[in-house]
This record gives C-alpha cells, structure tokens and sequence, in this order.
C-alpha cells in the first residue's frame, strides 16, 4: 500500500470506536478530521473535533477551525484553557512546548475519559519528527495516536491529500503558538503577543503568506518569504507605521527570509 492507503485504513481502523481529534483547524489536524468523518459515516461512530482556545494562540484558529468542523460535519467541542497558569511557563522555558501540549492533551483526555473514549488523534506529520518538537514527548506519553507521522505523510503531502479531499485550509500557512516569537527564558507578555498577532494579520492582509515578527526586546525581526522583499520594501512607510504599534523601536528585515523555528536555537 501506498502513503495514502495506509493512511486511509489506519483512519479506518480508528473509525471503529467513537474518537477525538486534537483540533487546530490548519491542514494536518483538518485532513485528520475529514477522513476521520469519512470513516465514520460507514461505521455509525462519533468524531469529537477538540480544539484548545488558548491564551498563546492567535484567535483566527478558532475561526479556522470552527469553519472546517462544519464542514466536515463533526461535533466541535472548544476547551478555554490558560496556559501560563495551567501548564507553568510564565518564564518561557526550553520545555515550555512539552509542558504545554502535557496539559493541553490532558484536558482532552480527561474529556475523552468522561465520554468513554479511548480513540485520541493528533496531526503531527514526518517533518515533525525532524525538528525540535518537545511537545513529542507529551504526545507519547498521553497515547495520543499520530497516523500522519506513523504513516510518514510529510507537510506537502498533508497538504496536497487536503486538497484532493477539497479542505479549505489546504494552503493555509501554519500557525504555530505566539510564544515562538520571543526567545526562550523572556517572560511571557499576553498584550505584547496580541500586538504581534495583530501585526502578524496586517502583513498577511496585504498578501504575504508566511509571516513571523520575532521580538528581541527593543527590536523587533519580520521574517517573510524572500521573494516577497521587494513588495516589502515598496510598502515601506506603510509597514513601519503598522508594526510600530507592536511598541519595539527598531523594526528589521530579516534577510535570510522566513524560517520555521529560527528561534529553536
């Protein structure tokens, strides 16, 4: 069998008993989600889509995902959870991504428990097997299943399933925690990352598909696609006067362009 058809009769298998799917509502959890809702059309079980609405994750997630839960048709279920004080990363430590996801999946085990499930998913794909990804462990250790990565389905991949089965967050740019734009050991400052999510959103309304502002104290790094340079350059005093409303004095470019996880280092 091929990727897909592995993927396919895992999904199937699950399918069997009632599930739960760690819900972002960015393509790897909504191709989980679209399958999963396949599968279970044909063995009368129920898909949970659980998505997190946090504190550290910017809020057009919950639009995405409550978008794509309708359109699959499962039963959308939001957890508010407060990860500064549930899971203890105020300080913004090197595990903070595996003490995050611990408490994150413990909540929605506890909801899977309450619903006699035992069936939980998450959408980890290959190339996160190859990154610094602490939340991994977490992952493993809840007994969370993650058919994408155990049947080696990479990001392009994910993606290009996502759009054989019509998902409409096919192409949409990942999205990962507002924490990954300060260093590791800086405290955690909600209004300053809803300030950088603000200015994140302004960038991508202009057009830019992957966006990062990283904050070093005073300075503040834009991170985007280098062929996307020069529309930044032309858009110049536009731009400055937007993020300036981050509240950092310097605003650079980063020339070695856009890069997930620059600041794993």
């Amino acid at each position: 069998m091929n990727k897909k058809e592995r993927l396919k009769a895992k999904i199937e298998e699950f399918a069997k008993e009632d599930m739960c799917v760690a819900f972002s509502g960015g393509v790897d959890s909504g191709l989980l989600l679209k399958m999963a809702c396949e599968a279970s059309s044909h063995t009368g079980k129920k898909v949970y889509a659980v998505t997190m609405d946090t504190v550290l994750h910017p809020q057009a997630d919950i639009e995405a995902a409550k978008a794509v839960a309708k359109e699959t048709g499962a039963e959308h279920i939001v957890i508010h959870i407060n990860e500064l004080t549930d899971a203890g990363i105020k300080n913004n430590p090197r595990e903070r991504c595996y003490l995050c996801k611990k408490a994150l999946y413990t909540k929605m085990k506890e909801l899977a428990r309450e619903k006699n499930i035992s069936v939980l998913i998450d959408g980890t794909n290959e190339d996160d097997l190859h990154v610094y990804r602490p939340g991994l462990k977490a992952v493993r250790e809840l007994g969370v299943h993650t058919p994408l990565a155990d049947c080696k389905m990479t990001k392009k991949e994910v993606r290009e399933l996502a759009g054989e089965y019509g998902i409409s967050v096919a192409e949409r740019p990942s999205s990962p925690c507002l924490t990954t734009r300060l260093p590791y050991g800086a405290e955690i400052d909600l209004t300053l990352l809803e300030k950088v999510d603000r200015g994140e959103e302004y960038l991508r309304s202009l057009g830019f598909g992957d966006v990062r502002l990283r904050v070093h104290g005073t300075i503040l790094r834009l991170e985007i696609d280098p062929e996307d340079f020069p529309r930044v350059l032309e858009k110049r005093e536009e731009i400055l006067l937007n993020l300036k409303e981050v509240g950092c004095p310097y605003i650079t470019l980063d020339i070695e362009g856009f890069r997930s996880g620059s600041m794993d280092i």
